[in-house]
C-alpha cells in the first residue's frame, strides 16, 4: 500500500490518525465522576470500525495514554489489567478519568475509568488498573523468540484479502494503522488446514508507516495492537476462522506485562497459543519479540466466543 486513493489511503496517514486518536485532550476533571485519589482527566474521539462498535484495543491504549501522563517523570508502565465492561459508542466521546492509587519510590499505580454519555447517565465502559516503574536494574533472564520468516517476505493483509468484496476485509485491508502478516496461514477465511499448526499462532507486526510520538504513546500503540489476534488461537484450535457462521466474540478482559520498552515502529513478533475454552469463555496467552530475538511483552486475554448454531 504505497499509493493514495480511496481504495488505498496513505499509510503516513493512517498512521498519524493513530497517533492522534491516543494523543487525548487534558479536561477538567467532572466532579460527579471523581473519587478522592482522582487526580487527571482526558478526553478522547474513536476511530470508525466496521460492525458499530469502538475497537477495544483503542480504548485500552488510551486508558494506557492517560495513565502514563499522570505519573512522575522518567516512570514508564510494565504492567496493566483491563477489563471490557459495555461495548463503545464511535459517535460518543470517550472520558478518562485516572485515579492516583500510590506513589512510592520507584513504583506508581495508577486506575483509570474510561466512561461515555448514555441515557441512564454516564456509562463505564472499561476499567484498567496500571503500574508504572523507573528504569532499575536487576536480575535478568528471559525466553528467546522461536525461528520465524522475515516479515517482509510475508503476504500483508490486504494481499491476502485481495479482491474480497466485504466491508470488513476492505477496512483490515486499507484502514487498520497496524501493519500485521501472519508466518502461519491466516484464518480470515478459511480455518487452518490439516497442515498447519493448530497449536500456535505467530504473526508478526508493526506500525503500518512510520511515526513520531513520546515514548507513552510507543505504550500506548503496543497495547492497540495487542488486541488484535488473540481470538485467532482460540478459532485455530477449534477449527474455525473469522467468517464461521453464528460466530459472536467480545473481549472480556486483557492483561499486559512490559519487559522491556519498544518502538513501535520496529517488527514485533506476536506468539499466540490458547491454553483453555470453557463456560463460552477462551483463553490466550502471548509473547511479543523484537527483531534480535528479545521478549519485550506478555500478553494474556479472556475473551467471550459463543457459535450460534442455525436450526
Amino acid at each position: 500500500m504505497t499509493s493514495s486513493s480511496p481504495e488505498t489511503p496513505d499509510p503516513s496517514v493512517i498512521s498519524a490518525g493513530l497517533v492522534s486518536l491516543l494523543d487525548l485532550r487534558e479536561i477538567t476533571v467532572d466532579e460527579s465522576l471523581a473519587s478522592p485519589t482522582t487526580v487527571r482527566a482526558f478526553e478522547g474521539d474513536s476511530s470508525p470500525q466496521p460492525g458499530g462498535h469502538v475497537f477495544g484495543g483503542q480504548v485500552m491504549g488510551q486508558a494506557v495514554a492517560a495513565a502514563g501522563r499522570s505519573t512522575p517523570e522518567g516512570r514508564r508502565i510494565h504492567s496493566m489489567y483491563s477489563y471490557f465492561l459495555a461495548p463503545g459508542d464511535p459517535a460518543q466521546r470517550i472520558r478518562f478519568h485516572v485515579d492516583a492509587l500510590r506513589d512510592g519510590g520507584s513504583f506508581s499505580v495508577r486506575r483509570v475509568l474510561a466512561t461515555q454519555p448514555h441515557p441512564d447517565g454516564e456509562r463505564t465502559i472499561l476499567a484498567m488498573t496500571a503500574s508504572f516503574q523507573e528504569q532499575q536494574e536487576g536480575l535478568e533472564h528471559q525466553e528467546r523468540a522461536p525461528e520465524a520468516p522475515d516479515p517482509e517476505g510475508l503476504p500483508t493483509t490486504a494481499e491476502v484479502l485481495a479482491g474480497l468484496d466485504h466491508p470488513v476485509a476492505r477496512y483490515w485491508a486499507t484502514q487498520r494503522p497496524i501493519d500485521i502478516r501472519h508466518v502461519t496461514d491466516p484464518i480470515y477465511l478459511r480455518p487452518a488446514g490439516e497442515g498447519d499448526d493448530a497449536e500456535t499462532q505467530m504473526v508478526w507486526m508493526r506500525t503500518i508507516a512510520p511515526i513520531e510520538a513520546e515514548p507513552v504513546l510507543h505504550d500506548a500503540i503496543l497495547a492497540f495492537a495487542s488486541d488484535y489476534t488473540p481470538f485467532e488461537p482460540i478459532l485455530r484450535r477449534q477449527g474455525l476462522s473469522w467468517i464461521t457462521p453464528g460466530l459472536r466474540m467480545a473481549t472480556v478482559n486483557h492483561a499486559i506485562w512490559w519487559h522491556r520498552h519498544v518502538d513501535a515502529n520496529e517488527w514485533l513478533l506476536y506468539v499466540q497459543h490458547s491454553p483453555s475454552a470453557s463456560g463460552g469463555r477462551g483463553l490466550t496467552h502471548g509473547q511479543l519479540f523484537d527483531r534480535a530475538g528479545d521478549l519485550v511483552a506478555t500478553i494474556t486475554q479472556e475473551g467471550m466466543i459463543r457459535v450460534k448454531q442455525r436450526g
